[in-house]
């Protein structure tokens, strides 16, 4: 199949071998960030995504708190094996740490109070697909990435240091960098699980193939 957005897409890989440099400069790949969240869809066109983008030893930052707040639960004797993994994504070129903001969700719900419900759902996958928009725009430009998810237990600390709105809710943390390591293949389970395709037009390319 040729076709861009998809050989974009076959790039996005977890990378969990990451190293400090860049393909570009931080301005560019800020605004690579930028816009793919921009563009990314949303319900009502809510635009409720929020993105934080830290590089260098602001995003050392992070992992530093995130490690602080592990050794919290983590039992002593397996903390190391928690440590080296934190530590390989604090080795990236930064992190982006995506937020909802809840003042919005909360906007919609009122104003339309029949779809109150799906709102908060609404604003979840607004948030993965902007995620998933910036992990590929990140991945086609030869940049590394893998998703994670220490909230909500760093929360706080994360909104203390960063100053972040009340209203934001983190959701997730993409770890960024150089590809240190190549990838190992992918697998998929067979089609036919996962895939149902209705309709006449698909009876006869069915036929054809």
């Amino acid at each position: 199949m040729n076709n861009a957005l998809i050989e974009a897409i076959r790039k996005r890989r977890s990378q969990y071998a990451l190293g400090a440099s860049l393909p570009q400069p931080e301005s560019q790949v800020s605004a690579l960030i930028r816009e793919a969240v921009r563009l990314t869809p949303s319900s009502f066109n809510s635009q409720s995504s929020r993105v934080v983008v830290l590089y260098g030893d602001e995003s050392r930052a992070l992992w530093d708190i995130v490690k602080s707040e592990l050794r919290k639960i983590v039992p002593a004797e397996a903390f190391a094996a928690t440590e080296a993994k934190v530590d390989s994504f604090a080795a990236g070129a930064g992190t982006v740490l995506f937020f909802e903001d809840q003042g919005v969700v909360e906007d919609l719900q009122k104003k339309f109070a029949l779809y109150a419900d799906n709102f908060p759902v609404w604003s979840e996958q607004a948030s993965g697909m902007a995620q998933f928009a910036v992990w590929t725009a990140l991945a086609d430009a030869g940049i590394g990435a893998s998703l994670q998810h220490y909230n909500p237990l760093i929360d706080a600390a994360v909104a203390a240091r960063w100053n972040i709105p009340s209203s934001w809710k983190l959701r997730a943390q993409m770890p960024f960098g150089s590809n240190e390591k190549p990838f190992g293949e992918k697998t998929f389970i067979d089609d036919a699980a996962r895939f149902k395709v209705f309709g006449a037009l698909a009876e006869r390319e069915a036929i054809a193939a």
